[in-house]
Parts: C-alpha cells; sequence; structure tokens
C-alpha cells in the first residue's frame, strides 16, 4: 500500500480554524484506519508548487503514491474505495452514497457557504440580497429536514456522504442557522460525536496552535 500525505496550510487564523476542510481527509483517514502523515505548505507565500498540486492555491490536497488529487470531495471519493468504512462496495450503495456526497457539495455548501460569509461579514437581514440569501438556505434545509428526521445516515451505513453533509452542515450550526431544524442539527450532533471527527478535529487544532507557539518562539506576529 503507498504512502498517504495530507498536505494543508502551515497556518490560518484562528476564525476558520476546526473548518478548514482537510479536516474532512482528516475524518476519512480516521475513519478508514488509513496510515497518513501531514505536510504543510505556507499560507501567505503559495508558490508555483503548490499551484500544480491545488491550481487556485487552496488546501487540502492529498498525495497516494504517484497520485495527487485535490478537492475534498474528490479525495474522499478516492479514499471510498480504499475502504468500505468510507463507502459501501456494493454497486447501489456506492451510488447513494456518491450522490448524496454530491448534494452535500453542490445542493447545500453551494447555499450554505455565501449565507455564513454574510452572517460572519454581519451583514444586516435588510442588507439588498441577504434575504435571498436566507430564503435559498431555508429551503435546502427545508428539504434536508425530512430526509434526516427519517434516517441515521444518507447512504445506510456512515460514508464519506456523511463526513460532506455533516461538516456542511456544521458550518451552518455555528452561527446558529440550524435552530429551527432540529433533524439537521441532530444529524450534526452524531456525526460530530463519532471518535474519528473528534480526533481529526483536535489534530488540526492542534496542527495551527503548534504554528502559533513556532511563530512566537521566532518573534513573528
Amino acid at each position: 500500500m503507498t504512502e498517504l500525505v495530507l498536505t494543508t496550510f502551515n497556518w490560518v487564523p484562528e476564525v476558520p480554524r476546526g473548518y478548514v476542510r482537510d479536516l474532512r481527509v482528516r475524518w476519512a483517514l480516521e475513519e478508514a484506519g488509513l496510515p497518513y502523515r501531514v505536510e504543510s505548505v505556507p499560507f501567505d507565500a503559495r508558490g508555483a508548487e503548490h499551484f500544480e498540486h491545488q491550481p487556485f492555491g487552496q488546501v487540502p490536497w492529498l498525495t497516494d503514491g504517484g497520485i495527487s488529487i485535490f478537492e475534498s470531495g474528490a479525495i474522499l471519493l478516492h479514499l471510498g474505495l480504499r475502504s468500505e468504512a468510507l463507502m459501501p462496495s456494493d454497486p447501489r450503495g456506492r451510488s447513494k452514497a456518491t450522490e448524496w456526497l454530491f448534494a452535500a457539495l453542490n445542493s447545500v455548501e453551494m447555499a450554505s457557504v455565501p449565507w455564513s460569509i454574510f452572517v460572519f461579514s454581519g451583514i444586516s437581514e435588510e442588507t439588498p440580497g441577504r434575504k435571498r440569501l436566507d430564503d435559498f438556505l431555508r429551503a435546502r434545509l427545508g428539504h434536508m429536514e425530512p430526509i434526516l428526521a427519517g434516517r441515521e445516515w444518507l447512504a445506510g451505513a456512515f460514508s464519506v456522504a456523511d463526513i460532506v453533509m455533516a461538516d456542511v452542515l456544521r458550518l451552518v450550526d455555528r452561527f446558529d442557522g440550524l435552530a429551527t431544524f432540529p433533524a439537521c442539527r441532530a444529524y450534526v450532533a452524531r456525526a460530530t460525536a463519532r471518535p474519528s471527527f473528534k480526533k481529526a478535529h483536535a489534530d488540526q487544532m492542534a496542527h495551527f496552535a503548534a504554528a502559533d507557539e513556532a511563530n512566537s518562539s521566532r518573534g513573528v506576529g
């Protein structure tokens, strides 16, 4: 089995910590029990090699032997081929997990991210465009609510689809956007109670905290 290397930033500001998307990959690797190591690239000085692996200058990417994969959804699909802890092996189960992973990225996250940016920026509900974002997100959550009320996990057993969907909804919950969607909130609570999530989250926070300590010792920042 080839070595798995997860690459993320060496440091990020405090606000996004715990939400940088290498968390999704860490979570999947922990769920599957796949050994891996973490490498870092500079947050402030993104060089040509970075853009060769990630054309938008973002993180994460995963190196699997001679393969380099960017985008968290693509990485999780790749890892799903390695472990039934992440994706069922039967065609029907695999298709279910795949469709829900894409639903999380395309149908829910496309509503949650702009809404979260507005809320985080302190833009009031009276600001032009804010109501449309609120309504768009509520519509998506309104579709998810009865689905999550009727099942524990999206594709039967826990899968990569749940890693992505729970992480997408977790950002909404950070800004109290799930207050009127109890099934969505309970789903996030179930997912984030998993030991693999707790370890992935703790490891990411420790990774950035170590950078703070290193910068402090050098008198940086």
